[in-house]
């Protein structure tokens, strides 16, 4: 199977990138190639993190407004601390730099999950998602986001109990959320 992108066009340049081009790719079962045009949201990777604070047997999460959500629900969104690789950044160092600066923790050891493509319809990002453990001890500054990038967080705590409620009930509804804590399940506890 070949494909062969016949121009590509940057259409859009602000917070995200928009790319439309024309594509061409063999078909599975016939001789004639399928040619189309699409557009691409063009953002660059990101990573993610479910911290298990060990003294305490909770999630951590944090709560924040995320526009493109307000179409179905009321705009905050309860999720695992993330954010954008930066140019020549390694993904666990800035898995590490997300956290602290979203719940205030420093995570010292993470454990590589998964990496995917949440959305590869539309969207050219991947995602490396990360388990780490930490400790009360281990939040050193109160988080919350980055000032200068006027970022609103809540850091909040869940028991981990409570996880398979949280994602029966659909109050987790953010896929790096879901997929984290069905690994969490899956590989690191036996309570459910």
């Amino acid at each position: 199977m070949e494909y062969k992108i016949l121009s590509e066009d940057l259409v859009y340049d602000g917070f995200l990138k928009i790319r439309k081009a024309s594509v061409i790719h063999d078909r599975f079962n016939q001789n004639t190639p399928i040619n189309y045009v699409r557009e691409m949201m063009d953002k660059g990777d990101c990573v993610a993190v479910l911290l298990y604070e060990k003294d305490t047997d909770k999630v951590l999460f944090i709560n924040q407004f995320r526009y493109p959500t307000i179409k179905n629900d009321n705009g905050w969104l309860l999720e695992i601390p993330a954010g954008g690789i930066e140019e020549n950044e390694d993904a666990k160092d800035c898995a590490i730099r997300e956290v602290e600066e979203e719940t205030g923790y420093k995570v010292h050891k993470l454990e590589h999950i998964s990496t995917f493509y949440a959305t590869p319809g539309v969207s050219s990002e991947r995602m490396y998602l990360y388990y780490g453990e930490v400790f009360e001890r281990d939040q050193i500054s109160k988080g919350g986001g980055v000032e200068e990038e006027d970022e609103d967080i809540q850091l909040c705590k869940i028991s981990i109990s409570e996880i398979k409620t949280l994602l029966e009930s659909k109050i987790i509804n953010d896929a790096k959320s879901i997929i984290a804590l069905q690994w969490f399940m899956v590989h690191k506890t036996e309570k459910f």
